[in-house]
């Protein structure tokens, strides 16, 4: 069916449907609301405000990502990467599957291209050696770095996402009151899309956080807080300081390339791969519902196993 409502009037439906239909965390919404209104800012710089769903076309779909490359820019005064350009179109694609599903005329979603990305913009590792480096930059003589040392072990232990890892409250790691250093924990946590999922924590990160945890005079309800604050409400560890903490500590470990706390989920998902670990086990410890997102890791233990058969085999002849 039409509607005479304007696409840019579809959102908060839209967002209403993610949030109870969907399911999607209220992160996955925040960035949908953030991504979709730089669209509709776009329909309107166009003079395309009231375009309706049944008007889209290809053209303005082409016209679109001819903007986000080569127009818009970031507050920082950046262009945005293939990759931050795919996140506004993948929002947009979510829009138009609303619509489908509301038997609303718009135009497919495969209608929308996504931006092709070279290998290396796809995912960025750290070898066991670089994560080391990192693990000791911080001075765990003080409260501090005992925490950003325990978080970033936390990290690189459980392949955690940071949204999951900040909303971590320290009684859910009461268990490791018992102190034995040779032991692997078990935590259940609600992920990405409210997906419930274990976690697994190594005897050497269960320490770490044991330390952290030890230090701590005060009774605030965060596993990870801002020492600076003296309230409970606002102590929690915030995202944006915690991916500060971990580009400072990559930078003087001496790292060149951009570490983010996903370097360290993607660092923690290849190493498995690369011990021998299989795709399904892999998925179910990242917590992806489909196995297809955790095909991205694969390319990178492909080519491991090409450089091992270069040096080993190589092509050579057979000697006599």
């Amino acid at each position: 069916m039409r509607t005479t409502e304007p696409l840019k009037d579809q959102i908060l439906p839209f967002l209403d449907y993610c949030e109870i239909e969907k399911g999607l965390s209220n992160n996955t919404q925040k960035n949908y609301k953030q991504y979709l209104a730089l669209f509709v800012k776009w329909l309107e710089v166009s003079g395309q405000g009231t375009l309706l769903p049944h008007e889209l076309t290809p053209k303005h779909i082409w016209d679109y990502r001819l903007y986000l490359a080569r127009s818009y820019k970031t507050p920082r005064g950046s262009y945005l990467s293939r990759k931050s350009q795919n996140y506004y179109l993948i929002a947009l694609r979510a829009l138009l599957n609303y619509l489908a599903d509301r038997d609303i005329d718009t135009l497919p979603s495969p209608k929308v291209k996504l931006a092709k990305q070279r290998s290396d913009e796809t995912i960025s590792f750290l070898d066991a050696h670089d994560v080391e480096r990192m693990l000791a930059v911080p001075d765990t003589a003080t409260q501090h770095g005992l925490r950003d040392r325990a978080i970033m072990e936390l990290f690189f232990s459980s392949g955690m996402r940071i949204s999951e890892l900040v909303a971590l409250d320290a009684d859910r790691l009461s268990m490791l009151d018992d102190k034995r250093t040779d032991r692997t924990y078990e935590l259940s946590i609600v992920g990405k899309g409210k997906y419930v999922r274990t976690i697994f924590i190594s005897p050497r990160a269960a320490e770490w956080v044991r330390k952290y945890l030890a230090s701590r005079k005060d009774v605030f309800k965060p596993l990870f807080v801002n020492h600076k604050i003296q309230d409970d409400d606002g102590s929690r560890l915030t995202p944006r300081s915690i991916q500060a903490m971990i580009s400072r500590a990559a930078r003087l470990a001496g790292l060149s390339k951009k570490v983010t706390p996903h370097t360290l989920r993607h660092s923690y998902a290849t190493d498995l791969l690369s011990h021998g670990a299989d795709l399904r086990s892999v998925q179910e410890l990242l917590g992806h519902k489909n196995v297809a997102t955790t095909q991205i890791y694969t390319h990178v233990t492909n080519k491991r196993l090409r450089d091992i058969h270069e040096r080993f085999h190589g092509g050579k002849e057979m000697e006599n």
